[in-house]
């Protein structure tokens, strides 16, 4: 049961970090191309804006659950680092707690913000709704929740070869 729990884990840690990479490239495409048109061509497009908004709001949290899954988010470990081992496991556990307590919270909160405002539309993007544009919320809170989960159960997974991928030691 464990290893296909982990084994999902690793395709849904390959998905999210092809989503959170794909957003920042549109992103970085996007934003030159809205600079572009607005000062070279004196024609303000209305979509660059939004959709820049959109990738950037996909990347940090799909990409927030990558680096979480991965062991590269910041962390301040001057206190804990001078703790005896034992204490050092009880704050790293109390630590995975409170991010599940927060990766809930969050994805409650976000799931009803999409729900509230998925009829309207956005002005300047009219092929998607508020609601819609909100969606990397609920969702990157669900794939941190499921990460969470994952090092609570089995430990730290950033030592698994899919995690590794792109690490030159």
């Amino acid at each position: 049961m464990s290893e296909l729990y982990l084994k999902w884990m690793d395709r849904l840690y390959l998905l999210a970090m092809t989503v959170a990479g794909i957003s920042l490239l549109v992103m970085t495409i996007v934003i030159p191309i809205g600079i572009f048109s607005r000062y070279v061509l004196n024609r303000g497009e209305s979509w660059p804006e939004p959709i820049a908004i959109i990738c950037m709001v996909t990347f940090t949290f799909i990409g927030a659950a990558v680096g979480y899954r991965a062991g590269s988010h910041i962390a301040v470990n001057m206190l804990t680092d001078r703790l005896p081992d034992m204490l050092k496991t009880v704050c790293a556990r109390l630590v995975d707690l409170l991010m599940l307590l927060i990766s809930l919270i969050m994805c409650w909160y976000s799931y009803w913000l999409c729900v509230e405002l998925w009829e309207q539309p956005v002005a300047e993007f009219p092929l998607l709704t508020s609601g819609e544009s909100y969606l990397p919320l609920p969702v990157g809170s669900a794939i941190l929740i499921l990460f969470v989960l994952e090092r609570l159960l089995f430990g730290s997974q950033e030592n698994r070869p899919v995690v590794l991928i792109g690490n030159h030691g």
